[in-house]
């Protein structure tokens, strides 16, 4: 493990810390609005014996302009060490999730990625073109183990496995005829990924609150020669309830992701900073607000809809390497 990946875990099991780490009851977490925690967080409750609760999210992520460090890099400086530059990028992912409790102490949970990648370029000698692929990225397998409960908090464990469903050989028509796709345009790691973690959440009153660390550890090399970089992510967060429908929340989201180790041999590193993959490494802190709704009459009574909306207070990228704009995530959940 790097010394950026230790760092991150030093630095998020300190601030859990601070936050007293503990999660919420979970035999109550459905009949308050605030329970939830904001639609960006997965993997943030457990359920009481026989539940069973479905989810739909759809989250935009804008990427625009290079980004070297801390600094911004504009296109003709990336010009100046390659032969193509990335400006700008779009991602949308939908995820569908399922949970069904085994138990009080444990639920399972199953979370399918599609995606939609869409990426515009400039070359030295200033045409431009776009690439794009689509399909089922690496499917989540996770459980959510309860180990800690007292008063209005509680701690639960996260398990989860990332299975490679995801396509690490997506092609694009480019200048260069329909080629091999660098590595931020696939649609999977193409390894199995432990994902580890911890959640806290509590309550008070009108406001809940809560903490999360999840990491993803690459197991092995993919059949294409390299393995993506491990990842963790730490993230705390407030919600109010303004009503018994209705809350806001904030929440600040930081990530800490590790360049990626090997190559895959079909692409050209000289030539685009995507196909590096020495380029790949970075840090963000995302600062976001939400909001949500959980009806009680009507034909939308017990299902929630939620909003959330991010936008990175920091970033150190090793680039150039697109940095990111903005992330809206919109979702719906219902339990029986």
């Amino acid at each position: 493990m790097n010394a950026r990946i230790g760092t991150g875990i030093t630095t998020a099991y300190a601030a859990m810390l601070l936050l007293n780490i503990t999660s919420h009851a979970q035999h109550d977490h459905h009949g308050h609005s605030g329970y939830h925690a904001p639609i960006g967080v997965m993997g943030d409750h457990t359920h009481s014996e026989g539940e069973v609760m479905l989810s739909y999210r759809a989250m935009v992520m804008e990427m625009n302009g290079n980004r070297d460090g801390t600094d911004r890099v504009s296109s003709s400086e990336v010009l100046s060490r390659f032969m193509v530059t990335p400006l700008n990028m779009d991602m949308v992912m939908h995820m569908l999730g399922g949970m069904w409790a085994a138990s009080d102490d444990l639920t399972l949970a199953v979370m399918v990625p599609y995606l939609s990648l869409e990426m515009d370029h400039s070359t030295r000698m200033g045409a431009t073109f776009t690439t794009e692929a689509e399909g089922i990225g690496d499917i989540t397998l996770a459980a959510l183990r309860n180990v800690w409960s007292e008063d209005n908090h509680t701690i639960h464990l996260n398990a989860g496995i990332g299975l490679p469903t995801g396509s690490i050989d997506e092609k694009d028509v480019t200048p260069m005829g329909r080629v091999r796709l660098p590595y931020p345009m696939q649609l999977g790691s193409g390894t199995l990924d432990l994902k580890p973690g911890v959640t806290y959440l509590g309550h008070a009153d009108a406001c809940t609150w809560g903490g999360q660390v999840i990491g993803t550890l690459r197991l092995d090399e993919n059949d294409n020669n390299y393995t993506l970089g491990n990842t963790i992510r730490a993230t705390a967060w407030l919600t109010h309830d303004w009503s018994d429908t209705i809350n806001t929340s904030i929440r600040v989201a930081a990530v800490s992701w590790d360049d990626i180790d090997g190559a895959d041999p079909r692409l050209m590193p000289g030539l685009v900073p995507t196909a590096d993959p020495e380029l790949r490494g970075g840090e963000r802190v995302d600062v976001g607000l939400g909001a949500s709704v959980t009806p009680h009459d009507g034909a939308l009574a017990g299902h929630r809809l939620a909003v959330e909306w991010l936008i990175p207070a920091h970033q150190d990228l090793d680039g150039p390497q697109l940095e990111t704009d903005s992330t809206i995530i919109a979702g719906w959940q219902r339990v029986w």
